[in-house]
C-alpha cells in the first residue's frame, strides 16, 4: 500500500469489484486479536467483523483493526443495527467497510449511505482519530478519501424490502444489497426453506434490482459450488463462513467418523 500522503488509494475491495472480481470476507464472531491478525492473511479480501450476532464489542473491534493494519485483508463492520451512531463509531475505529442489517426502505438505505460520509455529502461526524493512524496515504488525506473509499452494504432480509427493493436500489452512493437468506427466508414466513420457490423470487427481484442501478450484489456462501451458482446470477461479494465454521470443518477432515456428529456453523442469518 502507498504510504505518500499525496499518492491516490482505493480500496482494494472496491477496486477488485470494479474489475468485476469476485471479494470474499471471512466471518469473525471470537473476540480474538489472534485470529483476526492470522484471517487477514489467509488470502481473503475483508474481514467481516459481526457485531450484531456475536459478543464483539466497539473495544474489541478497535484491537481487531489495529491488529489487521496493514495485513492484506481489510476489516468490515456489520453493525448491530442501522442507525448514525453505529456506523460512526465503527468507521472512527478504522473499518474499510459498514454492513448495514435490515435495510427494509430507502430512507433506511439513504441513512446508511449518509451514516459513511461527511458533510455535505453526508451526516457522519468528524473525530476519525484511530481511523486516521490506520488510514493508507496518511491522516491528512483521510476525509476525502474516506468519502470515496468506504463502503455502504445494505442487507436485505426482510420482505418488505423486497417490496421497496427498486428504490432501494436506487439509492445514490450505496455499494451493494447484500441478501441475507436465511432471515430473508423466515420473513417469507418459509423458516430456513432456501429452495422454496417464493424465495428464488424474492432473491430474483433483488438481483433485477440490482443489476438495474449498478449495485453490486451479495450473499452468503460457503462452498465452491454455491459461489459458482451465485456468480452465474451476477453476484460478486461473498460472506465465507465464520471461524468457528471453518474450525469444525478442519475437525471433521481429521477425525472422520468420530466428528460426524459435530454440526458446523453455516450461517449466521
Amino acid at each position: 500500500m502507498p504510504t505518500d500522503a499525496a499518492a491516490p488509494w482505493t480500496n482494494p475491495v472496491k477496486a477488485k469489484l470494479a474489475a468485476g472480481e469476485a471479494v470474499f470476507g471471512l466471518t469473525l464472531t471470537v473476540a480474538s486479536v489472534d485470529i483476526a491478525a492470522h484471517a487477514a492473511c489467509m488470502g481473503f479480501d475483508f474481514l467481516w467483523i459481526e457485531m450484531e450476532h456475536s459478543p464483539i464489542t466497539l473495544e474489541t473491534l478497535r484491537h481487531m483493526v489495529l491488529a489487521t493494519r496493514g495485513l492484506p485483508a481489510v476489516p468490515f463492520a456489520r453493525v448491530p443495527v442501522n442507525e448514525v451512531w453505529t456506523a460512526k463509531r465503527v468507521l472512527d475505529a478504522g473499518v474499510y467497510g459498514v454492513v448495514f442489517p435490515f435495510t427494509s426502505t430507502p430512507e433506511l438505505a439513504r441513512q446508511a449511505v449518509a451514516a459513511c460520509r461527511y458533510p455535505p455529502h453526508g451526516v457522519r461526524g468528524s473525530g476519525p482519530v484511530l481511523a486516521k493512524f490506520c488510514w493508507p496515504g496518511g491522516s491528512d488525506c483521510y476525509h476525502d478519501s474516506a468519502d470515496e473509499n468506504i463502503m455502504a452494504i445494505a442487507i436485505i432480509e426482510q420482505a418488505h424490502a423486497v417490496e421497496n427493493i427498486d428504490e432501494i436500489a436506487a439509492t445514490p452512493g450505496l455499494d451493494a444489497l447484500f441478501i441475507g437468506t436465511s432471515d430473508l427466508s423466515f420473513s417469507l414466513g418459509l423458516r430456513g426453506q432456501q429452495g422454496h420457490p417464493r424465495l428464488k423470487d424474492a432473491i430474483a427481484r433483488v438481483v433485477d434490482a440490482a443489476q438495474k442501478h449498478g449495485k453490486y450484489l451479495g450473499a452468503p456462501a460457503w462452498d465452491p459450488e454455491q459461489v459458482a451458482r451465485y456468480k452465474e446470477q451476477g453476484f460478486r461479494l461473498f460472506q465465507a463462513n465464520t471461524e468457528i465454521g471453518l474450525m469444525a470443518i478442519g475437525a471433521k477432515q481429521i477425525l472422520g467418523d468420530r466428528a460426524a456428529g459435530a454440526r458446523p456453523r453455516t450461517s449466521i442469518y
